[in-house]
């Protein structure tokens, strides 16, 4: 559970069908001081940013498309731009030679097995957080 820190508190969502893998990210950034937010898929990732409003997002790109037939980063891209979106991927690799990122609304990406201090050191850096605060700057 998160607590303290109130509104200061930076809050991620992870969207991976996988509850195991987003278990895992979420314990370590919960020890890191993030709040987390969770969805299985991108419909109900969708509606997830629409209520917590995250700061950024941390998605399996491979995830079913939402109504629209976007990816998760392509909606976000078109309804919050401003929120940073992450691909947590087996699949990254291949993508990134393929595709531009930027097309895709991709901010940067993590393989899995993901590194978890590495996406913690990425977010600091990214919403500019002190590594002893997850505070708005």
């Amino acid at each position: 559970m998160n607590i303290g820190l109130g509104e200061r508190r930076r809050t991620i969502l992870l969207i991976d069908a996988d509850p195991h893998a987003r278990a895992v990210l979420r314990n370590a950034l919960e020890a890191a001081r993030f709040s987390v937010g969770e969805a299985a898929n991108t419909r109900e990732g969708e509606r997830t940013i629409e209520r917590i409003t995250p700061d950024a997002v941390l998605a399996d790109l491979l995830g079913d498309p939402s109504d629209s037939g976007q990816t998760i980063s392509e909606w976000i891209r078109t309804h919050h731009a401003t929120i940073p979106c992450y691909i947590v991927s087996t699949a990254g690799q291949a993508l990134v030679g393929s595709v531009g990122l930027h097309e895709l609304g991709v901010t940067g990406v993590f393989l899995k097995p993901i590194d978890a201090a590495l996406v913690i050191q990425t977010l600091r850096t990214q919403l500019a957080v002190a590594p002893g605060d997850c505070g708005h700057a």
